[in-house]
């Protein structure tokens, strides 16, 4: 399965819907190889890549990780230092009312350029490795399995 049916799919999502169609097809990419990668591994092997995606974090705990970080930063600085720092927690709390409004703000764009997915694009990845675990029954055999299981975990 090329990443140009998986973005066609269109897994529902603004902030995919927000980045550009060259980082979001490498994205895509990338879920895509792992699924190929990991069709004819072992259930263990399976299991443990599953696992690592319980603990990715996405783009949205990043984004407040950061967010939080740099408005408590700016704001003691600005008690302790300079009244003019009060301007960053105040800039952080803009981006996170347009990301709220718009799924979008500046900082989502570096995130998305650095790989950081969405929860949607490691729930396709991780439910398509179950899938082609086992866990919802036996999977199809042959050749394709890992475009079925993709097809079926962005549904």
């Amino acid at each position: 399965m090329d990443s140009e049916n998986l973005h066609k799919q269109d897994i529902p999502d603004r902030v995919r819907s927000s980045t550009s169609e060259h980082v979001q097809a490498g994205l895509d990419r990338e879920i895509e190889r792992h699924i190929d990668t990991y069709a004819d591994r072992s259930n263990a092997d399976i299991t443990k890549r599953i696992e690592e995606l319980d603990h990715e974090w996405d783009v949205e705990r990043l984004l407040e990780l950061n967010a939080s970080s740099l408005a408590f930063l700016g704001t003691v600085l600005g008690a302790t230092t300079n009244r003019k720092w009060l301007l960053l927690p105040a800039t952080v709390l803009a981006f996170l009312f347009q990301h709220a409004v718009q799924g979008w703000c500046p900082p989502i764009t570096l995130f998305r350029r650095l790989g950081v997915r969405t929860s949607k694009e490691i729930d396709v990845e991780k439910y398509a490795l179950k899938f082609i675990r086992g866990d919802f029954g036996p999977p199809p055999e042959g050749l394709g399995i890992a475009a079925k299981a993709t097809r079926a975990a962005a549904r």
